[in-house]
């Protein structure tokens, strides 16, 4: 089969291997063709892939095991969708303590990349709340892993090259229903953003931002939510999904409509600023009500670039790329701007630490964005922050070690049977 990632970069043929269960799995993973683990494709880059090479696809690996409603521990296999852990756990009283911009991600991937959400100042990465998987080599060796062994530490964020994740126990958080009581504030500097991130941090649970990335000045839209105490409620989000029908025939997001569509949002967004009571869904996945809403950029994909780069370099290096994107003309609609905790992370290459994220997406281009890339790189480089692997496609190999110091390390856990296109490119294997 022809497959490809959320980025929609390349669309080479794969053999797909579904697998429903362990000793399936077993047979697939110890026949001696190297692979890697593919669950819903929702990272952008080249981390799931392995053109002309095996994919094991885990979607049918999806069984709940057990449930505890009195101290929320789930087991559940690793191809569970978070989607249908919040559908069916949030009426029980229990939610995911952190979950990423989509819900349509599984419990393995999620692990692999060490997925974070609005809520890291507050309950850090997705591996921090795994409480032990169970890791299926492809020697056979089948292994339990939990937060005090170093292969724990090598899978979670370890781009799925250590093993198949099978089985995971997770810890959730109790809530008292799908509601959010949220706040939106209109910014107009990026100074006002950190004044904004570091006010909120304390009385907040979930803190993120949109960014006008054309806006010189570094305007945005401010957004925090606490879960609702008990009995407030709010308007429930429409059950509809809207689905983006074609791929056309050029990128809907160009130098025509950036700035336009930008300053609407901004605008409208400004206007509708205060408090209010929200649904978990469209606070937390505002773009999964779009099915397939990749294609908006046309037959050629998109790049998303998303750094981390420390505190103290945080306001001069998101000035400084800003001041690149904007100068290129090459922006983004979907930019976000946010700021990390203090939690460490538990994976060997885990992408969240200490610092300020800034995420944009844009269509494949020529030259004149892999000039950009490069510019933006540097300013990374320089303030000594990384890339995230869950999103890349195109970090150069020096950036990839300079932003992972523990490159060496995890190397020596990674499974000889599993390779992807990634690994390849920045591993060598």
């Amino acid at each position: 089969m022809n497959i490809h990632s959320w980025g929609r970069l390349s669309n080479e043929a794969h053999h797909v291997i579904v697998l429903d269960g362990l000793n399936p799995a077993k047979n697939f993973l110890t026949s001696g063709k190297p692979g890697i683990a593919y669950g819903m494709g929702r990272s952008y880059g080249d981390i799931c892939l392995n053109p002309h090479g095996t994919l094991w696809q885990t979607g049918l690996m999806d069984r709940f095991i057990a449930f505890d409603v009195e101290t929320g521990v789930l087991r559940c296999q690793a191809g569970v969708l978070l989607r249908d852990i919040q559908h069916w756990l949030i009426p029980q009283g229990w939610m995911l303590a952190v979950s990423p911009g989509t819900q349509m991600v599984t419990v393995g991937g999620a692990i692999a990349n060490d997925v974070h959400g609005k809520n890291h100042h507050r309950y850090g990465s997705f591996g921090h709340h795994v409480i032990a998987f169970e890791l299926l080599r492809t020697s056979g060796e089948r292994m339990v892993c939990t937060p005090d062994q170093p292969m724990f530490a090598a899978t979670v964020g370890g781009l799925g090259l250590t093993g198949l994740i099978v089985e995971v126990t997770l810890q959730l958080k109790p809530v008292n229903g799908p509601w959010l009581e949220t706040e939106t504030v209109a910014y107009d500097s990026l100074e006002a953003f950190f004044q904004l991130s570091a006010e909120s941090e304390a009385g907040w649970e979930h803190t993120v931002s949109w960014i006008d990335c054309l806006a010189g000045e570094g305007r945005g839209i401010f957004m925090r939510g606490n879960p609702a105490g008990v009995g407030i409620t709010g308007k429930l989000p429409s059950s509809k999904t809207r689905q983006m029908p074609i791929t056309p025939p050029i990128s809907l997001v160009n130098s025509l409509t950036l700035r336009p569509f930008n300053w609407m949002y901004y605008h409208a967004k400004r206007a509708q600023a205060g408090h209010r009571v929200e649904h978990y869904l469209p606070f937390n996945y505002p773009l999964d009500s779009l099915l397939e809403w990749n294609r908006m950029y046309g037959p050629h994909g998109f790049y998303q670039y998303q750094s981390v780069v420390p505190p103290a370099y945080g306001l001069d290096a998101s000035r400084a790329m800003l001041k690149e994107i904007a100068r290129s003309g090459q922006g983004s609609f979907l930019a976000v701007l946010k700021t990390f905790g203090n939690m460490p992370s538990r994976g060997m290459l885990s992408f969240p630490r200490p610092g300020v994220t800034l995420a944009l997406d844009f269509p494949a281009g020529g030259a004149r964005l892999q000039q950009l890339f490069t510019r933006l790189d540097a300013i990374v480089r320089e303030a000594g922050g990384a890339i995230y692997c869950g999103k890349d496609a195109r970090m150069p190999n020096d950036l990839f070690e300079s932003g992972y110091s523990r490159v060496a390390e995890f190397s020596t856990y990674r499974d000889p049977g599993i390779s992807s296109a990634m690994s390849r490119r920045l591993l060598g294997t």
